[in-house]
């Protein structure tokens, strides 16, 4: 109930006087009675302050942050800078503008479109006649060769790449193709066949990529297209992120924008292969040898692509092998109105190689090898294995202690030089002083045992031993037992491991047989107190590196020396767009009855050269089991396609460039893959296949099927062989080295016998006292952790005592690491089935 006016704050009750007040007032809250001052400004900021400023960006602390870096760079002023920027963006259009000047006009060079189906429901020729009639182009093809067509709309010439439903021949057409067309079925399902076709064809890198879709309205009826496009083009997005849309052959409106794109859009290329110089066969003449000592020579034509032919380099024809060339002949494409006029002949330019030509050789010349007086293993000169760069205990023993003597309790140093080595007196005041000394140099104070020996505190008495409490110097009586009850114990010993450890801890583990001598079995190897920094000793690995080993190419400074390799490929030789007649040299006369090659690439300087190749490898997760060390597969690096049985070791840099073995290469995982090549300039995509399996007719198991039955199988047709090969992998070339040291490694594990404190009694490592002696400079370590060394031998049968720097389990496993350096195998070309015939 609201106060009448008179009653309230300056009222005076006369209504009558007063203008009308409204009833509805503002509401409002007092003001705060905090003051705000005025923030402290200090003269350096807190580093909370510089936190809130930052607001979480990170600031470079670096002495050469906003410092130019070169001092070419700090004398150049901004508009200097700009003004070369402005120059390199001009020169990177107008070397693209001069790479496609090519194909520009009616006289230009037809762009290479490879029209590859993704069914065997597919007719390809019906899909290039669809292109051709929406721009008002009429021809057949000729048989399953190419086809060239000028397309007077756009003032361009095209020359169609057909392909099989084939891995094979797709490889190579798309190889040479400007630009894909990929030709879908209605009803296209991508499966396990068609991912691998794809993957492989995108895998050796591919150009512009185009899909089309052939009898879409024969098929689907109208409601359901849109829907059948909108699904196949979700599935070619998955591995042409950058494809716009599927056009319809049946629509000769969608036709005819694929042939404006083919004939107007830039391709992107393959920069593997536009780094040097190719060319698409077109014909091929043969010339007779004059003797039997002679060779055949090979004529081969076509028009010069990505980089200028050069003579004196050498060629690759896929399937045939490398090439020297005798010369190039320029042909003519068509006479000048003038020379027309005035009756003149064109001028034919040959080219031919200078004295500077690169041979065929692949090794460098023999030498005279300095380092002879290492190459004999002479075993016999020393007293323990290598480790490291050094042979200990092989010089003399003025670096071993003495042998402690057994000395009565309380006597001294003094008194101990007045008793003989031999001393013995009663065995009950007399002190091991071995032991002694190991408890005065290992152990300060007894600690107890943790979580990483295995044992509890509650149980940490009754832990130290194997089986109930005892006294070390037991440990000295009763070792050496006869030998049949010594091979049981082995036996039974192992056969208890086994059976407790389903998955083999130790991945790299041997057991030697108690007849064996480890020194003979293990010669090639030889220790390391760290896999990643210790230094590998070269010259020891002499005796054993294959021979050939020392002639491979070496390379001081791979990327200056492929800089200079790929600018001598750009000044001199054949222009390109030249359409020229190349005569090879000496090729076998057996290839005369062979199929046409389809493509020729000149190599760059030394590709032809004997390297130590390195290939990144990544194994394909699909794969349901690894692939073994020196198992044979198939590799397509470039152009070239070899048979290589490579060995697997671990990725990465290390400090010593030595790196670990590795016996399988897993699904799903990467490893460098190391054998001895040709060199290949550059990091090109490589391809790796293996052979498929086949049911054995003896035990019905499968069993791969060797590549040179799949080279050499005459009745086998190209797409027997397509199915016969499966895309496990892809690589990547990296750097070669063949200073690379690879090192195999393998584990020795015993079993500990007596414990007593930190002073432990093994067995089952070795079987004699020699292999003990011999193996005795090797660090010791444990499955937990633990790491010690050998002090000495106990008995005949490979029983040792050793040291370690804390207590361990029973339970736990000594090993003892040894690693041999692997060599790689050479690889051998593929002659396998090849493409279209022109």
């Amino acid at each position: 109930m609201s106060l009448s006016y008179r009653f309230k704050a300056g009222g005076s009750g006369n209504r009558e006087s007063m203008a009308p007040i409204s009833t509805m007032s503002h509401h409002h809250h007092r003001s705060t009675t905090k003051q705000s001052h005025k923030p402290f400004k200090p003269r350096f900021a807190s580093k909370g302050a510089l936190k809130d400023i930052a607001k979480g960006k990170i600031e470079s602390h670096s002495e050469d942050r906003g410092k130019r870096r070169s001092p070419h760079q700090q004398v150049m002023s901004k508009i200097a800078r700009r003004n070369q920027a402005k120059q390199l963006r001009m020169l990177h259009h107008e070397k693209r503008d001069n790479e496609l000047s090519i194909f520009q006009g009616r006289d230009g060079l037809p762009k290479h479109v490879a029209v590859v189906p993704l069914s065997d429901k597919v007719d390809i020729h019906k899909a290039i006649e669809q292109l051709n009639s929406s721009v008002d182009i009429t021809g057949q093809l000729r048989g399953s060769g190419t086809l060239a067509v000028k397309v007077e709309r756009f003032r361009r010439n095209l020359l169609y790449l057909p392909a099989k439903y084939e891995l094979i021949t797709a490889l190579e057409i798309c190889q040479l193709a400007d630009w894909v067309v990929f030709v879908l079925s209605p009803e296209q399902q991508i499966g396990e066949d068609e991912d691998q076709y794809i993957r492989a064809l995108e895998g050796q890198g591919i150009t512009n990529v185009l899909c089309v879709v052939q009898g879409l309205y024969d098929a689907i009826p109208p409601p359901r297209r849109s829907k059948v496009l909108t699904e196949a083009k979700l599935e070619m997005s998955r591995y042409f992120p950058n494809l716009d849309k599927l056009c319809v052959l049946d629509n000769p409106a969608d036709c005819a924008n694929v042939v404006r794109s083919l004939c107007t859009a830039n391709s992107r290329g393959i920069r593997w292969r536009d780094e040097r110089g190719w060319m698409l066969i077109e014909n091929l003449k043969w010339k007779a040898a004059q003797n039997d000592q002679q060779l055949p020579t090979a004529y081969i034509s076509g028009t010069v692509r990505g980089k200028p032919l050069n003579p004196d380099r050498l060629v690759h024809i896929p399937g045939w092998g490398d090439f020297r060339v005798g010369q190039i002949t320029e042909i003519p494409q068509r006479k000048t109105q003038r020379r027309q006029e005035n009756g003149m002949e064109e001028v034919v330019k040959q080219h031919i190689p200078s004295p500077d030509q690169e041979d065929l050789q692949t090794l460098a010349p023999e030498e005279m090898d300095l380092r002879e007086a290492t190459n004999s293993v002479a075993t016999d000169t020393h007293k323990g294995v290598l480790l490291d760069d050094h042979h200990y205990f092989s010089d003399d023993n003025s670096h071993i202690p003495p042998t402690p003597k057994r000395l009565p309790k309380g006597t001294s140093s003094y008194q101990a030089a007045w008793f003989l080595d031999d001393m013995s007196d009663s065995e009950s005041d007399i002190i091991d002083g071995e032991e002694d000394n190991s408890n005065v140099a290992m152990e300060v104070e007894a600690s107890p045992m943790g979580p990483e020996d295995g044992a509890n505190l509650v149980d940490a008495m009754d832990a130290t031993t194997e089986a109930g409490p005892s006294e070390y110097p037991e440990s000295e009586i009763h070792i050496d037992l006869p030998a049949n009850e010594e091979a049981e114990a082995i036996q039974e010993f192992r056969k208890r491991r086994k059976e407790a450890e389903e998955d083999l801890e130790f991945p790299d583990e041997i057991e030697l047989h108690p007849n064996v001598l480890a020194r003979e079995r293990l010669a090639k190897y030889r220790g390391l107190k760290n896999l990643r920094t210790s230094e590998w000793n070269v010259d020891a690995d002499a005796p054993f590196e294959p021979s050939e080993y020392q002639r491979l190419l070496k390379i001081a400074d791979y990327k200056k020396s492929r800089n200079a390799a790929v600018r001598e490929a750009l000044a001199g030789g054949v222009p390109v767009g030249t359409k020229v007649e190349v005569e090879i040299l000496n090729v076998p006369a057996s290839l005369q009855n062979s199929d046409p090659p389809t493509s020729m690439f000149s190599l760059l300087r030394h590709e032809h050269k004997s390297v130590v190749v390195n290939l990144n490898m990544t194994l394909s997760s699909a794969l349901s089991k690894p692939i073994k060390s020196k198992e044979e597969l198939i590799v397509q690096i470039g152009p070239r396609r070899f048979v290589i049985n490579p060995i697997f070791s671990t990725a990465g840099t290390t400090p010593n460039d030595v790196h670990k073995f590795d016996r399988f290469l897993h699904p799903g995982r990467t490893a460098i893959a190391t054998f001895i090549g040709p060199m290949t300039w550059g990091s090109v995509p490589v391809l790796v296949f293996k052979g498929a399996s086949a049911p054995s007719q003896d035990s019905g198991t499968e069993a791969p099927i060797s590549v040179d039955a799949m080279a050499t199988d005459v009745e086998a047709s190209t797409g027997k062989l397509s199915q016969q090969l499966q895309l496990v992998g892809k690589a990547t070339t990296v750097p070669p080295s063949s200073s690379r040291v690879i090192a195999k490694r393998v584990i020795l594990t015993g079993h500990p016998y007596k414990i007593h404190k930190k002073l432990v009694t093994i067995r089952y490592m070795f079987f004699n006292k020699e292999d003990v002696a011999w193996f005795s400079a090797l660090p010791l370590w444990t499955k937990r952790g633990r790491q010690g060394f050998i002090k000495e031998s106990l008995g005949t049968h490979g029983y040792f005592k050793a040291t370690f720097d804390g207590k361990i389990n029973p339970m736990d496993a000594v090993g003892v690491s040894l690693y041999k350096r692997v060599f790689p195998r050479p690889a051998r070309m593929w002659n396998g089935k090849r493409g279209f015939t022109v």
